[in-house]
C-alpha cells in the first residue's frame, strides 16, 4: 500500500483521514450552512456516510486520481474541514476541492490549507493546472481561490443543481508555469 503523505503549515497538519474522524466530519461537514455551500457534500449527512467517503481516499490516491486530506489543527489536533484534487491524468490536471467546519470560518484555514495542497499539486504530482469552481452565492470561497493566484476563467450559467435549485459556478484556474513565476519573485 503507497504511502499517504503528510503536508505541514504554519498552523495545519494535512492528513490522511482517519476511521476515529467519522464523528467529527459527520458534525462539521454536516452542517447546513457548510453543507449548501458545496455541491457534493450531502444533507442531512447521516451516520455511515463518512466511513463510506473515506474508504474510497487510499485507493483514489493509489491510482493518482486524486488525494484528499484531513486539515487538522497543528496546536490543537482537531479536524477542522478537508482538501483535496480531483485528478485527471489524460490532461494532466486536477481540480481543487474543500471545505472547512463552521467554528473555524474566517481565520484563513481554506487559504492555508489550499496554497499547500496547491504545492503539493504542482511539485509533487507534477500538475500542469489546478482549476476550482464555487457557487456564485458564496463568494468567500471566491475569495480563496484569488488568494492562492488563481485567475477567474468564467461563470458557468445554472451549470450544477443543488437542492432542486440551478446554480452558477464561477470558475478559476492556475497554470504551473504561472504558479512557478510568481515564486521565483
Amino acid at each position: 500500500m503507497k504511502k499517504y503523505p503528510e503536508l505541514v503549515t504554519d498552523r495545519l497538519i494535512l492528513k490522511a483521514f482517519q476511521e476515529r474522524d467519522a464523528p467529527a466530519i459527520q458534525d462539521l461537514a454536516g452542517a447546513r450552512e457548510v453543507a449548501e455551500m458545496t455541491l457534493n457534500i450531502p444533507y442531512p449527512y447521516t451516520d455511515g456516510m463518512a466511513e463510506i467517503w473515506m474508504s474510497t481516499h487510499q485507493e483514489e490516491f493509489e491510482s493518482g486520481m486524486g488525494i484528499i486530506f484531513a486539515i487538522t489543527e497543528a496546536s490543537s489536533n482537531y479536524l477542522i474541514g478537508a482538501v483535496g484534487l480531483t485528478s485527471t491524468k489524460r490532461f494532466n490536471r486536477a481540480e481543487l476541492g474543500y471545505w472547512i467546519g463552521k467554528p473555524f470560518w474566517g481565520k484563513g484555514y481554506a487559504t492555508e490549507a489550499a496554497l499547500e495542497l496547491v504545492r503539493y499539486g504542482f511539485e509533487e504530482m507534477k500538475l500542469n493546472k489546478i482549476s476550482a469552481s464555487h457557487m456564485t452565492r458564496n463568494p468567500a470561497s471566491g475569495r480563496v481561490m484569488e488568494k492562492l493566484g488563481m485567475e477567474k476563467e468564467g461563470v458557468l450559467k445554472q451549470h450544477a443543481l443543488k437542492w432542486d435549485q440551478f446554480v452558477d459556478l464561477a470558475v478559476y484556474g492556475l497554470l504551473a508555469e504561472s504558479w512557478r513565476e510568481d515564486r521565483d519573485l
